[in-house]
């Protein structure tokens, strides 16, 4: 029977493993970040949303505007 590999074993090539995957595909994990962030921005502002009075959308597309 072949000995099996411990738990310290394993968390060690499971941290290298996911260190070489960030190292390698470093765009896909800074995208994945950003729509995080990006929904995490989203959720707020509607939270705040809820508290605030209602904008007419004559109003909202002349802030839009400038």
């Amino acid at each position: 029977m072949q000995p099996l590999i411990d738990e310290v074993k394993i968390k060690q090539l499971m941290k290298e493993a996911l260190i070489e995957a960030l190292q390698e595909q470093k765009d896909i994990f800074h995208d994945m970040i950003i729509e995080a962030i990006e929904d995490i921005a989203m959720t707020n502002a509607i939270r705040q949303g809820e508290n605030t009075a209602s904008a007419s959308r004559k109003e909202v597309f002349d802030i839009l505007k400038g």
